[in-house]
């Protein structure tokens, strides 16, 4: 064997190597059972909208049906300059709910981050020690609430991590995505339970109120208009290692809409790799850049083999290592997600996968993206 063939084959063995631990890791990790009778806690849900008219009221109906006791948590809609009918849907709701509904319009002044500007407004006009955030176009179960103030009040954690997946349609866009998303939900949460916390989803996210503020919040990434869930996770792990979790329960998860369109999900995926260069701790740096080469070198050994300049058995070699551990991870994954129906799609996600991270990765290096109607940067 050739030193090239050995170079080629060492980041699929690292691969394999990475998802036998996450299998490990993901195994160890237990579900939480919430306690049935709601603890103390008060919460404030945040939710940002802009042009949300077509979900609001789902969510709305959702946080209707919480098992947690309503006078124990508010709901506060921070309306983002929505130039449809999500405002006047909200204000309608909110006189007839059974919960604190409160209805806020951000300012309209110029924000690069107009989603960190909407939680950090709304945050500001919060009751209650505890924050959970997510987003309009989401569903929520009815044990929601209670399950992250249970695992709060039995963890002590100070930012809660929670379960996100996409509403399954039955389509085979749907189903892709939710294999693909999978993959960052559960290596997200066992690089938790390992207290190495890098990803996180700002559809389901929690953390107390006086740790937004005792790591002041946004500042230091307010130029950045992503990052509103990860930069202000990396914040809290610095400061108070170890109280960054994972809330392991199909009661805490959290569904939110796949894109219909690849124009919509370019848009979001090159949003979300856009923050990997801006990570300040090194570790999660290097994880970016370790999935890249990793996916690369499937793309690259296929070429060199159309080049004849390494063999057939080696090829073979790249994909059994890479994708067999891989499987039987997403697959763990998508059955605690829900969405027992994707696992056979797996395969297919696997073969375009590192296309896929590669493009994205090298799409990233660019300036700029649109996201609800704006140009953001």
């Amino acid at each position: 064997m050739s030193l090239l063939e050995i170079l080629l084959l060492s980041g699929p063995f690292l691969w394999f190597m990475f998802n036998t631990a996450l299998i490990r890791g993901w195994l160890e990790m237990d579900l939480f059972k919430a306690e049935p009778v709601p603890p103390p806690l008060r919460i404030s849900v945040i939710i940002p909208v802009r042009n949300e008219e077509s979900n609001i009221l789902n969510l709305l109906r959702d946080l209707e049906q919480q098992t947690f006791p309503a006078q124990q948590f508010e709901v506060i809609v921070a309306n983002d300059n929505s130039t449809d009918s999500t405002a006047s849907l909200v204000h309608a709701f909110s006189q007839q709910c059974r919960y604190s509904l409160k209805l806020i319009h951000v300012s309209d002044e110029p924000h690069t981050s107009p989603k960190k500007r909407a939680i950090s407004q709304a945050l500001a006009t919060s009751s209650f020690e505890w924050i959970v955030t997510t987003d309009g176009d989401c569903h929520v179960g009815p044990h929601w609430l209670q399950t992250i103030a249970n695992y709060q009040q039995q963890t002590r954690a100070r930012l809660i991590s929670g379960p996100v997946t996409f509403h399954d349609e039955e389509t085979f866009s749907s189903r892709m995505q939710i294999v693909e998303f999978a993959s960052l939900i559960g290596s997200a949460a066992v690089a938790m339970f390992w207290r190495k916390p890098n990803m996180c989803n700002g559809a389901n996210l929690s953390y107390a109120r006086a740790t937004f503020w005792e790591v002041d919040g946004f500042s230091g990434n307010e130029t950045l208009a992503s990052g509103d869930d990860e930069f202000l996770m990396h914040k809290v792990a610095a400061r108070f290692p170890g109280e960054v979790h994972f809330l392991k329960s199909p009661k805490a998860l959290v569904s939110t809409e796949a894109h219909y369109t690849f124009r919509s999900f370019y848009q979001q995926r090159r949003r979300w790799a856009s923050k990997w260069k801006h990570y300040k701790d090194w570790k999660v740096s290097a994880l970016a850049v370790f999935v890249f080469m990793a996916n690369f070198s499937c793309i690259l050994g296929i070429a060199l083999y159309a080049a004849g300049l390494i063999s057939g058995p080696v090829v073979l070699s790249i994909f059994a290592l890479k994708f067999p551990a891989e499987f039987v991870f997403l697959a763990f994954v998508l059955r605690f997600l829900r969405q027992k129906k994707s696992i056979f799609f797996i395969p297919l996600v696997q073969l375009l996968y590192p296309f896929y991270v590669c493009f994205f990765g090298l799409a990233a290096q660019g300036k700029g993206y649109e996201w609800k109607g704006r140009k953001l940067q």
